[in-house]
């Protein structure tokens, strides 16, 4: 069944296919007949309607394009429609005042043509076969994009421009004076030709960026300059970019020049802000020149399709650091045999590998710790004289089907009903923002939560916070989107954004930090202390909520396991049909948990041991099992984080030095260093010879 927000778009769009058809039967019948005021009616606001959908529902029209009704086909048609029904009207002389009208609308139609085509030669000559950010690209000769109109909005441009020549015929069709006909064309024609002559000034050398192979060339120079070391690598679709965003803090802490390489043009905005040098290069054939930098080591915080490609470069190493680790068989991925070492936080992951039995050897598993937690405060102790927060953090249903994966569906608003119902909870909802992608019944589950929390706030009353604290959170949010966000023109393509995401400001990823900082301070103050809240935004992040929260609800996810480094009591929703016993043999992660059944049983107990902890019976479990999860507090995970990319480094060197040495034993071959030691030498003779032919000196 589809969702309710589906039916209702898609009424709409039929309902404007019906009137656009209805216009078009309208004004034919209109010009036959003739009935004039019909027909002008009908022209009006059949090319009003276009111009409409044009903004409001650009997916019906591309519907209308692959039947072969597109923007020009219908705009054609209105046009003859006009002509034949200015044939109809008396006072209308067809040869010598119809004719010329029918003449300049070809030509009209003709420059139109003439821009289509200069528009789809500026585009290829404003792509590059790289993108990139927060790296001085000036040499590439970047210039600001041409106006969308003109180069990427075929269909709006085509129906602008024909506004004068609607008009002019309207008018031509009231006044039977053909004169206002052919004033609306020029107009027209006046306006495309006027638009192609300077959409072709892109396509001067003034306005034209460096050819693709003088490109590559200046990305191997920037390359061979800023000598990165350690790099990640990510491949994704829109909705994975937090996948990646989550380790940009660690990866800028790492001794050596740090670099991203992405494979999608539109995953260099996804990134969040960040100083690191970040290289997108979509095309297989320019990623391998890659082999000849320095890079020594890339992680790889997702797989994906696109992930075998680099690594069939051997002269760099490869590590799988996940984005968050759970008891789910996807933190036990076939997949990480391939790489040459999987980074996980600790024993119990090590551990997992190994039960998993998937071909990953336990010498290449290393233990690094989960660096980015590090924002996350430990427990304070009992809720005192205050509400009692429970953060409710379900995890997505996930590609298999497994009714275990999240507790939405089964239980989740069994357990949202039992938080509701103790006047002293005040409940945080933060669910998967993949929920409900795969599954409908999530995706109506969760819809259901959010309106009994939304209903539950509508009971609750109380002190608000004073007007300072809204105007200081748009204060703060302002800052955040001006140090976070770069701002483009609607008209701004690649070259445009890579020109004004140049090297970053000095200081800039710090600042970004203590915005961040200051916003989610102010996000927390601008609402009561009483009111329950749904947050379904990237921001506040998930560790913000986790200082905020008392109690964490959750599944068996990464998010339990990042949770634990506070210490704070937990409860896992058990789904998986399984009986309590089984369902902590079989997932480590919930051993120091309240289990939670389907019907929200145990709810009540786990309010109590928060409140008295007296009555926690879990906090020594809970400490054991941190420690197992993510690994020992000392030496801390960003040293051996750092440890880990260096001895990585070291492998990498070291093969290398193999390699060489392997080549220069080879007939025939011969390595780098020989090669330039060789032509230094023949250089240092050429010079020697024009020193003893030149004149001497006076």
């Amino acid at each position: 069944m589809p969702s309710a927000g589906i039916v209702p778009r898609r009424a709409v769009q039929l309902a404007a296919l019906f009137a656009m058809m209805l216009a078009f039967t309208a004004q034919l019948v209109g010009a036959l007949l003739p009935v004039i005021p019909l027909f002008i009616a009908a022209s009006v606001v059949n090319l009003g309607l276009d111009l409409i959908l044009q903004h409001k529902q650009p997916g019906l029209l591309s519907v209308l394009g692959r039947i072969r009704f597109d923007v020009t086909v219908r705009q054609l048609l209105r046009d003859m429609l006009i002509l034949v029904g200015l044939l109809h009207i008396d006072g209308i002389n067809p040869l010598e005042e119809q004719a010329p009208l029918t003449i300049t609308l070809l030509l009209f139609y003709g420059t139109h043509f003439v821009c289509q085509a200069v528009a789809v030669l500026v585009r290829r000559t404003r792509s590059l076969p790289f993108v990139t950010r927060n790296i001085d690209a000036s040499a590439l000769r970047l210039s600001d994009a041409p106006p969308r109109i003109l180069s990427r909005q075929t269909g709006r441009r085509l129906l602008r421009f024909s506004v004068p020549t609607t008009t002019g015929m309207m008018l031509t069709s009231i006044t039977t004076d053909a004169t206002w006909g052919g004033i609306g064309i020029a107009v027209s024609f006046v306006l495309s030709t006027a638009g192609t002559v300077y959409l072709g000034t892109w396509l001067l050398p003034k306005k034209r960026v460096l050819s693709e192979q003088r490109a590559l060339e200046w990305l191997d120079k920037w390359l061979a300059e800023y000598r990165p070391t350690v790099g990640m690598y990510f491949s994704g679709g829109a909705s994975s970019a937090y996948q990646a965003n989550m380790w940009l803090s660690t990866l800028a802490d790492l001794d050596g020049n740090p670099i991203i390489v992405l494979r999608e043009r539109f995953m260099v905005q996804k990134i969040e802000a960040t100083d690191i040098p970040i290289v997108c290069i979509p095309k297989v054939a320019n990623l391998m020149r890659l082999e000849h930098s320095a890079l020594k080591v890339l992680l790889h915080p997702a797989n994906s399709g696109k992930t075998s490609q680099i690594l069939r470069i051997p002269s760099i190493k490869h590590a799988f650091i996940n984005h968050g680790e759970s008891d789910k068989l996807s933190s036990c991925n076939p997949y990480a045999k391939a790489y040459d070492e999987v980074w996980v936080a600790g024993p119990a992951a090590r551990d997992r590998y190994q039960l998993a039995d998937i071909g990953v050897e336990d010498k290449d598993v290393v233990e690094v710790g989960r660096p980015q937690l590090s924002p996350i405060r430990p427990y304070q102790g009992a809720p005192k004289d205050r509400l009692t927060t429970v953060l409710y953090a379900p995890t997505w249903e996930g590609w298999d089907g497994n009714p275990g994966n999240t507790s939405v569906i089964l239980a989740g608003e069994n357990i949202v009903r039992e938080l509701l119902a103790d006047d002293s909870v005040r409940l945080l909802y933060k669910p998967h923002p993949m929920t409900g992608s795969v599954d409908p019944l999530a995706k109506a589950a969760n819809a259901r939560i959010q309106a009994m929390i939304t209903e539950a706030n509508g009971r609750r009353s109380g002190a608000q916070p004073a007007p300072e604290a809204a105007a200081e959170l748009a204060r703060r949010d302002e800052e955040l989107q001006r140090l976070t966000t770069s701002g483009f023109r609607k008209s701004a393509d690649e070259l445009e954004r890579m020109r004004l995401q140049g090297t970053p400001e000095e200081g800039r990823a710090a600042a970004v930090a203590a915005a961040v900082d200051a916003w989610e301070e102010a996000y927390w103050n601008s609402f009561p202390e009483w009111q329950h809240l749904v947050i379904t935004t990237a921001r506040p992040g998930i560790f913000g909520c986790f200082n905020q929260a008392d109690v964490l609800v959750s599944d068996v996810s990464s998010v339990v396991s990042d949770y634990l480094t506070s210490e704070k009591p937990y409860a896992v929703a058990n789904t998986s049909g399984m009986d309590e016993a089984d369902f902590r043999a079989n997932f480590p992660t919930v051993r120091a948990a309240t289990i939670l059944t389907p019907e929200a049983d145990g709810v009540a107990a786990l309010l109590d041991a928060v409140r008295n902890p007296e009555h926690d019976t879990l906090a020594a479990d809970r400490a054991e099992l941190k420690e197992h999860l993510l690994g020992p507090s000392d030496p801390p995970s960003l040293v051996r984080f750092n440890q880990a990319a260096q001895a990585l480094c070291a492998k990498a060197d070291e093969r290398r030095v193999r390699m060489e040495s392997r080549l220069a034993g080879i007939p025939g071959q011969r390595s780098q260093n020989d090669v330039d030691a060789v032509d230094a030498s023949e250089t240092a003779e050429h010079e020697s010879d024009d020193a003893t032919d030149a004149p001497a000196a006076v």
